[in-house]
């Protein structure tokens, strides 16, 4: 038996698949698809927030320096604030490097839901409902691979 995907809740071997504590051996599933579900605008929403997270230190130290510039305060005073709104301004690199970090493992995540079916026994059975677009294709990719391996089922 060869096993092309194992985690804590989906395994595909050169036999089965098993989702959850369901197993469905290779030889009885006749075709496998997958399908795309409806869009997630809560992660569409994480992403703007994350944006705005990065750019938000930046504007606020554009800001800082045009209402030093523009207040008719005392040369000291001006330098005392323009400096002070390059330090937030200086802020904005480790906070992106965080942000961007999220802002990427998102795009991994994905927006929509995703599903893997099969026939099974004669009738449709949904396999997989996840939104993680990175473990989707590791997990569809996977299960292509111990059917072209081991029996006629069609993937589409």
């Amino acid at each position: 038996m060869i096993t092309y995907y194992d985690d804590r809740s989906v395994r595909v071997t050169s036999e089965a698949i098993r989702v959850g504590g369901r197993s469905y051996p290779l030889r009885g599933l006749a075709r496998i698809w997958h399908r795309r579900g409806r869009r997630s605008w809560r992660s569409l929403a994480g992403r703007g927030a994350l944006g705005a997270g990065i750019l938000g230190p930046i504007i606020a130290a554009i800001v800082g320096i045009v209402v030093a510039v523009r207040l008719d305060a005392s040369l000291s005073a001006t330098v005392v604030l323009v400096a002070a709104a390059c330090l937030v301004g200086l802020a904005a690199g480790p906070v992106a490097d965080l942000l961007l970090e999220q802002l990427d493992r998102s795009y991994a995540r994905g927006t929509h839901d995703l599903e893997i079916w099969a026939d099974y026994g004669g009738r449709p059975v949904l396999l997989l409902h996840t939104r993680d677009a990175l473990r989707f294709g590791q997990i569809y990719r996977a299960l292509q691979r111990a059917v072209e391996r081991g029996q006629p089922a069609r993937t589409t």
